[in-house]
């Protein structure tokens, strides 16, 4: 990741230092999701939207709202109040949310999308979420939410995610992913 001092010039002058960022030609786009549709719209291979449009938007509400409340949770200092409890309750609700996705009928493989069969731009937005989510509850939150019995899709859906190689090859290390929300908790 970069620092405030090795971001670019052009990324802080037009884009106030969002990360992360993506630069292509003469376009730059600052927004995870966005990032990642470009790249599906721009280069298909494999597709990552292989659904109807109606199924990725209907398994999408189920993620909407899940990052800000690992944000909020995760930041929250001092870890154990009231607010902090309130934060964990928030997150718990958005895990249910997509609990329930992964349980719905007609499901028969292990993504969020249509039949779960296959791999989807949804999963690949949630992925990383997730891995910052686990990371960060075990670093600064003394693993509070318990997935493996309170979530047990989603901890099941993470192992399947997580053990991919896409997924490993463009990991960033525990350490830097600590690191960071450290710097964003003012630790």
């Amino acid at each position: 990741p970069a620092t405030a001092e090795t971001k670019p010039d052009w990324l802080i002058d037009y884009y106030g230092g969002s990360m992360p960022a993506l630069r292509h030609r003469k376009e730059c786009y600052v927004e995870s999701d966005v990032i990642a549709q470009y790249l599906d719209f721009f280069f298909q291979e494999p597709k990552l939207s292989p659904y109807k449009k109606k199924d990725m938007d209907s398994a999408s509400e189920c993620t909407d709202g899940f990052f800000p409340a690992v944000a909020r949770y995760l930041k929250h200092t001092p870890d154990g109040d009231e607010s902090d409890s309130e934060l964990k309750e928030n997150l718990e609700a958005a895990l249910g949310k997509i609990e329930t996705q992964l349980d719905r009928d007609g499901k028969t493989g292990d993504f969020l999308v249509g039949d779960g069969e296959q791999l989807t731009l949804l999963d690949c937005s949630l992925a990383p979420k997730l891995y910052h989510m686990s990371i960060g509850l075990e670093a600064f939150k003394d693993n509070a939410i318990d997935l493996k019995n309170q979530f047990p899709l989603v901890k099941k859906y993470m192992d399947v995610i997580f053990d991919r190689d896409s997924f490993k090859d463009g990991l960033y290390p525990k350490e830097t992913v600590i690191w960071g929300w450290s710097n964003a908790r003012g630790n």
